[in-house]
């Protein structure tokens, strides 16, 4: 017995040994892999050492219900039944008839006054037969178009109501960050009344890529059916209205885009005022600068707008702007590409004068300019075409017409080769005389899609020619 008692000591004094000895001198400490089906509370660790308040903390003490309660009630859903081209039957190739089917589109919209004013996207109310909006209370209005302008996707829409209706007020779209918390207000998917919250991501921002574009991106989630609703801020300030999403698959993926609130507000004021969209005109032509373009031009400024060229009779060329200044900035807003020119000059009427920062020779340069209204218009087919001056009208010994300042570049050599050129005075359009640019807008908004169109021309040789275009 004393012997096996011994025995087992001597066992378990020489594991205790080995281990001791392994433990010490052998073993290596191995990395710890994260198993990502483990149950155990995950170990967070901080990134710096900085023990002031955070981004992340200020952004969670943020209040986001009461500007969420003062948006969703001036929200409403729109309703829109269109009359739509159907597929053709037998029967109706027959007849002659064009088959048309009604169809129900469905957006959001944002009541912007008390009396019953609503602003929404263009493309919500499109080809509209019967117009109604579903207030937050579940009362349904009957509605009626105000006027559109296609060009910002912006309508403005009217209500009746027998009392005052919730509305929200405009904030300026220009002062808002990149990094500012905002909401979205929406009926995405007819789920009516729904809030997201997110950031702004980017501001003018062009999905068209010609620059003729400039949206709030956030990453506020918004989906179809929020088109027209409402992008706030923090204070329940109307800075933007919803417009469209960046997917693959029609949903929404990440990024959204609104119209600026500066742009809409200036669209809504002109409609209700003038009946149309009043743009006010700088008269300068050329692209936004980067490093291919600065190093073919041999600058070393890769932001701003590089002016290409000035055109005559315009607030640019009053104030002195010449080709190869750089525009830098518009009222102390950067310029940094087109779009933030674009942006800033849709929210300005004929008239407005603005303060240019520009750089000429390596020297900023301050000048003011008076924007002035549009005077010139691409007419299909033929080119651009500009308001006649009185010696213009006088040399062609005629009392009205517009001027072609170019001829279209594709078409250029045979309408040339047809007597159509430069300089030459174009009388009127499908028989009706015209005297301005709003003529010829006017005539050919009025015109079917594929109507043909016809012009009386003079040319130079003082002849008046007929023309017939396809």
């Amino acid at each position: 017995m004393k012997k096996m008692l011994t025995l087992v000591l001597v066992s378990v004094l020489g594991g205790a040994i080995t281990l001791g000895t392994y433990k010490t001198f052998l073993e290596k400490e191995e990395p710890k892999i994260a198993n990502t089906n483990t149950q155990d509370d995950p170990v967070f660790l901080p990134t710096n050492y900085n023990t002031t308040t955070t981004t992340l903390a200020a952004a969670e003490g943020i209040d986001f219900t009461t500007a969420a309660d003062q948006t969703v009630h001036a929200v409403v859903h729109v309703k829109n039944v269109a009359l739509n081209t159907a597929q053709p039957t037998l029967q109706d190739l027959f007849y002659g008839r064009v088959p048309q089917k009604r169809q129900l589109g469905t957006g959001s919209g944002v009541i912007i006054s008390p009396d019953g004013y609503i602003i929404t996207n263009n493309h919500v109310i499109e080809d509209s037969e019967q117009l109604s909006i579903t207030l937050n209370d579940n009362r349904t209005l009957e509605a009626k178009i105000v006027g559109t302008d296609p060009k910002t996707d912006i309508a403005l829409l009217k209500v009746e109501s027998d009392e005052q209706l919730p509305y929200t007020t405009f904030g300026d779209s220009d002062t808002a960050k990149i990094g500012e918390w905002v909401l979205a207000v929406g009926n995405p998917f007819n789920l009516t009344s729904t809030v997201t919250a997110g950031i702004i991501s980017a501001k003018s921002r062009d999905l068209s890529g010609r620059s003729t574009q400039s949206f709030i991106q956030t990453d506020a989630a918004v989906n179809p059916g929020n088109s027209g609703g409402a992008l706030v801020n923090t204070a329940g300030q109307l800075i933007g209205i919803n417009t469209a999403i960046s997917s693959q698959t029609g949903s929404y993926i990440g990024y959204s885009f609104a119209v600026p609130s500066n742009i809409a507000k200036k669209v809504v004021q002109d409609i209700m005022e003038f009946g149309n969209v009043q743009n006010g005109i700088l008269g300068v032509s050329g692209g936004s600068l980067n490093s291919a373009f600065a190093e073919k031009l041999g600058i070393g400024e890769t932001e701003g707008f590089y002016v290409d060229d000035v055109e005559e009779d315009t607030g640019a060329e009053v104030a002195g702007i010449k080709s190869g200044d750089i525009i830098k900035k518009i009222d102390n807003i950067k310029i940094r590409k087109f779009s933030d020119l674009r942006g800033f000059l849709d929210s300005k009427r004929p008239n407005d004068v603005v303060n240019i920062t520009l750089l000429r020779d390596d020297q900023l340069k301050n000048v003011q300019v008076t924007l002035l209204k549009n005077n010139t218009f691409v007419l299909p087919f033929i080119g651009v075409i500009k308001e006649a001056k009185p010696e213009d009208l006088k040399k062609y010994k005629t009392d009205n017409g517009v001027k072609i300042l170019r001829v279209n570049g594709s078409y250029g050599q045979y309408l040339r080769s047809e007597g159509i050129e430069e300089g030459n005075i174009i009388t009127a359009i499908n028989n009706k005389k015209v005297n301005s640019i709003e003529d010829v807008e006017a005539i050919l908004n009025n015109r079917d899609t594929y109507q043909p169109l016809s012009i009386e021309l003079i040319n130079s040789k003082g002849e008046t020619n007929r023309y017939g275009l396809r």
